[in-house]
Order: structure tokens, then sequence, then C-alpha cells
């Protein structure tokens, strides 16, 4: 397998020549060396996070001769980065393999990595699953870094709070990110200290339903169909110039239930009530299947009908690390002006 994953390699490395330049001379350190799905390599990528080199498998784990020279390779190309291997083909995609002792230290020590400037806290393997920053939304925080000066912020399924860091740095009056795990936003606070920011930015521990219902003054019950509801913060309306949506393909809590594939409305349309009137919705579709046109056409009808109708439209691709074979990125992007 070394010998035909060698030159998949080397080719999509130098086909990021151009690219990486660009990238380093902005103060980032962060991006994706190989894209596997359009590569050559379905299931594997292998991400940039500063000083560390991530590897992950997700439909076949890669064989240890296969790893080796993958290492080698990098080790090459972009030497004195720690290479941490995560093979995550088991279902959900759950990290599957055991690091050997000598590198459990190197996967699991914080480290910094860099985009446009900001700082961001990083670390190989964690408790979760995920990486702490999804490089294929860095479109997106470039243009929220674009639109936020000046401009109040609510950033929705914050995550790790990376856009809002993101607006915070670029000069937003007033960021607010929301998450329900408070695992999430402590690493979203840790980031936030290792920039030098013009304002503090809040961080909320709440149901993203239960915030846009309060923000958006549709206002959250205390009780529903007669059950209590979880504990949630009470948050005062607010309208925000800016607004983000990235949520995960499928969610459930009392609150209510995300589903990108069959009812993205339930989402969207609190969200959008969140957004002041002339201000900016970019909202986030990482569903393959879902096609681009067919979510565009279901985000008009929702905000006409919710009275909010989308005065411009405008897509935002992934940059040129992840590539697209039929300019049809999984990741859909929208940037709407409402």
């Amino acid at each position: 397998m070394s010998d035909t994953l060698l030159p998949l390699l080397a080719a999509a490395f130098d086909a990021r020549a151009g690219l990486l330049v660009r990238l380093h001379a902005e103060q980032t350190d962060a991006y994706r060396l190989f894209h596997g799905s359009v590569e050559g390599h379905p299931g594997l990528t292998v991400d940039r996070y500063g000083e560390l080199l991530l590897v992950q498998c997700f439909h076949s784990p890669l064989a240890t001769q296969a790893l080796a020279a993958l290492r080698a390779f990098y080790a090459e190309r972009l030497p004195g980065l720690a290479l941490v291997y995560n093979d995550r083909s088991q279902a959900n995609s759950r990290i599957a393999n055991p690091l050997p002792p000598e590198e459990i230290d190197a996967a699991t020590l914080p480290r910094q990595m860099h985009e446009m400037g900001v700082a961001y806290r990083i670390v190989g393997r964690h408790a979760g699953q995920d990486p702490w920053l999804f490089l294929d939304l860095r479109a997106a925080r470039r243009r929220v870094m674009h639109e936020a000066p000046g401009k109040s912020l609510l950033n929705l399924f914050a995550y790790t709070c990376g856009v809002g860091i993101a607006a915070a740095k670029a000069g937003a009056r007033f960021v607010v990110n929301v998450d329900f795990a408070e695992s999430s936003l402590s690493i979203g606070k840790e980031s936030a200290r290792l920039n030098p920011l013009p304002v503090r930015p809040r961080f909320v521990k709440c149901d993203a339903f239960a915030a846009m219902r309060q923000y958006s003054g549709l206002g959250q019950a205390q009780r529903v169909r007669g059950k209590l509801m979880p504990p949630f913060p009470q948050l005062e309306r607010q309208a925000f110039d800016l607004v983000f949506l990235d949520p995960p393909r499928y969610a459930r809590s009392p609150f209510g239930v995300v589903d990108l594939v069959n009812d993205y409305a339930a989402v969207f349309k609190p969200a959008l009530l969140c957004v002041a009137e002339g201000g900016t919705l970019i909202c986030s579709n990482n569903v393959a299947d879902v096609r681009r046109d067919a979510w565009l056409d279901q985000l008009q009808r929702s905000a006409a009908k919710a009275g909010r109708p989308i005065r411009e439209m405008e897509w935002i691709l992934p940059e040129a690390d992840f590539p697209s074979s039929d300019g049809q990125p999984p990741l859909k992007i929208a940037l709407l002006r409402v």
C-alpha cells in the first residue's frame, strides 16, 4: 500500500505549494495536507495543526507499513511535527487504536495552532473524538473576521468557539458563544486567553434552542406539555448583527431536534429570528447527501414563511486544501442578508 500511497501524498503536497505560502504569510499553520476522499485514498485525512500532524482513517485502519511510509514522507517535507494517528474506522467514528507509551505524551500535550493570526488550543487526542477546530470552516471564519468589526455576533452550536474568538480578534463589539457542553466552552475560554482580544467574548452554557428562543423573543417555557424542562440560563431578548449557525447532523434534546436532512427549518427559523433587521446569518449544512440547491430552496421558503425574506445570498466555499471533484463540497456554507 505504501507504494501507491506515497505518490498520492506527494501530488497533494505539491498541489498545495502556493496555498501554503499564502497561509504561512497570513500566520496560518493549520491546514489539510491530504484529503483522501478526493485525492485517491478515501477515508484518509492528514491535517497540520501547528506542530501537530494529525492522521486519521475513517474507512479502514492504515497498515503499519503505510503509516511508517507516511511518517517518513512528512518528516522530510515538514520536519519537526509530532505525528498522532487516530483510527476512526469503527462505529460512530470513535478512536479505536491505543497508542504506545512513548506516543501518548505527545498526543495529549496541549499545543497552540494559528489561523489568520488567531491562536487556538489543540491536542492530538483528548476525551472527545473530533479535533478542537474544524479546518474546512476556515473559509467561514475568514468571512466572519471580514464581517465582524463593530458588530455583535451570536455563535450557535459554538463547539470550541473558534468563530467567536476569530470575531473578537477582528474587532466585534460583542460576542456570545452558545453550546450545551461545558467541556467545549472551557476549551474556547482557554483559546481566548491565548489572544490579546479587544473584547471579552461571552460563553453561555445552554441548549441552542433555549438560547435562540429567548434571544429572538419567542421565549422558552419552563414546562412543555406538562414536563419540567432541564435548567437553562435566563437570557434577555437581543438582536444580533451577525449570527453563525453550525449545527451537527443530528441531535436530540428536551428542547428540540436538530435534523439537517429532514428538518433544517427547525433550527434555521429561530436562528433567523435572532438576526437584527438588515443583519447577516451565516449557516452551514455538513451532510454530503443534501444537495446545495435543494437546501437553499428550503432556506428561502423558511425565511419567507417567517416574514424575514432573504435579500442577498452568497455561497462560502471551503478553501483549496479541501478540493472537490464536482464543485459540490459536502460542507455547504450560505451567507444570507436578511
